[in-house]
């Protein structure tokens, strides 16, 4: 059974020169690609049929409408670690089962457009804070229930990638519709 590492509350939240690893420079690039996540899913959207945004033509995998769902709460309980992190002291990140929140939220049962307008407004408020965040708010740190250590720079790491790795299944799920 996985136990997060505990930081004592005693301890500072920042981390040292050395435990940095990302440049301004780098960050910056990845702050470009979280910005742009939103664009990436929507043109990955566009022209899928949409009577078949519910079908799963990969077996195993999500359906396109269960994947905008899954942005819209994952990115919304993104912003919100984050906004712990920046705040809290030694944050607890709590993870979540995102199976779960497919099928108990009907996922693949529901509109897609209000899941659409969180995931989109969940990183325009983000994008806002990422451009103000100072060298001492990229070192803060918390725990995460599931992984351990996090950090805002592990935070940009994972959801700079993670609107484009969805809009690449969802290119997949279309290719696999058409061949």
């Amino acid at each position: 059974m996985f136990k997060p590492k505990v930081i004592p509350s005693h301890q500072t939240t920042l981390l040292t020169k050395e435990q940095q690893t990302m440049t301004p420079e780098e960050r910056n690039d990845l702050i470009a690609k979280y910005a742009a996540g939103y664009d990436a899913v929507m043109n990955a959207l566009d022209g899928f049929p949409a009577d078949s945004l519910g079908a799963h033509p990969l077996p195993g995998k999500w359906s396109a409408r269960e994947i905008v769902h899954h942005l819209g709460d994952s990115e919304s309980t993104s912003a919100w670690r984050l906004r712990k992190l920046l705040v809290e002291d030694n944050a607890l990140i709590q993870g979540y089962d995102q199976d779960q929140f497919a099928t108990r939220l009907r996922y693949n049962e529901r509109d897609m457009a209000p899941a659409l307008e969180a995931f989109r407004y969940a990183r325009e408020s983000t994008v806002q804070l990422l451009g103000l965040m100072t060298e001492d708010d990229w070192q803060r740190a918390g725990t995460h229930s599931e992984s351990g250590r996090y950090t805002t720079e592990d935070w940009l790491q994972i959801y700079a990638a993670h609107a484009h790795n969805h809009a690449d299944q969802i290119k997949r799920l279309r290719d696999a519709l058409t061949s």
